[in-house]
């Protein structure tokens, strides 16, 4: 047990603070694949997250194939437009010029998409599976890949016609899509504004 527990140490390329400290939204990656053992490795630390009442409500879809990647961006595309009314016009601006650029993929060219799932319904699931996503991301950091939250795929995630291509139930919900790879370049640091303490007595 403590060989095991030292081996997975050992993995560990930085210390949790600094995980903490070093993860960025990562929007530029290589063309490298993933190996399963190190998709399985995210998997297994996402799990760790606390849950509510130990539910464990997540579930998870790994997805490689890049014409399915592709075929994915293009429906978030198209219903970014559909949705825009959605958004405040400040955001709104934003995802048409994004649409608009034919460059534009939503996955920024990553090759792996993890997509966090949940068939679970009640107060606290979602809130359970974005802890997973938490700590899928700062694994993902702390072995020196990036990863970054791609928001604007749930929708499209939870259209009949992709929970049927992914041969999904029909009940089950997209909650967190995040793309995972090798990073081509780190991103800057960007600052945060200091914690906001509205009350402390």
């Amino acid at each position: 047990m403590a060989t095991s527990k030292k081996t997975r140490e050992e993995k560990t390329q930085m210390s949790e603070i600094d995980a903490i400290y070093n993860r960025r939204a990562v929007r530029n990656y290589t063309s490298q694949k993933l190996d399963k053992s190190v998709i399985h490795s995210l998997l297994d630390a996402a799990v760790q997250a606390p849950t509510a009442m130990h539910e464990e409500p997540w579930s998870f879809v790994v997805i490689q194939d890049q014409d399915m990647l592709n075929r994915l961006s293009n429906s978030v595309k198209a219903l970014i437009y559909t949705e825009a009314h959605n958004y405040p016009k400040t955001q709104m601006k934003h995802l048409q010029d994004l649409v608009n650029n034919p460059d534009f993929h939503a996955f920024y060219n990553a090759n792996t998409l993890i997509v966090i799932y949940s068939k679970y319904h009640g107060p606290f699931v979602a809130a359970d599976c974005w802890l997973a996503a938490e700590n899928l991301m700062l694994t993902a950091c702390a072995q020196g890949l990036g990863t970054c939250v791609i928001g604007l795929a749930v929708s499209a995630l939870n259209t009949p016609e992709w929970k049927t291509k992914l041969d999904l139930p029909s009940d089950i919900t997209a909650i967190a899509p995040i793309i995972v790879g090798i990073p081509a370049s780190a991103p800057p640091a960007v600052p945060r504004k200091a914690p906001e303490i509205l009350v402390w007595k």
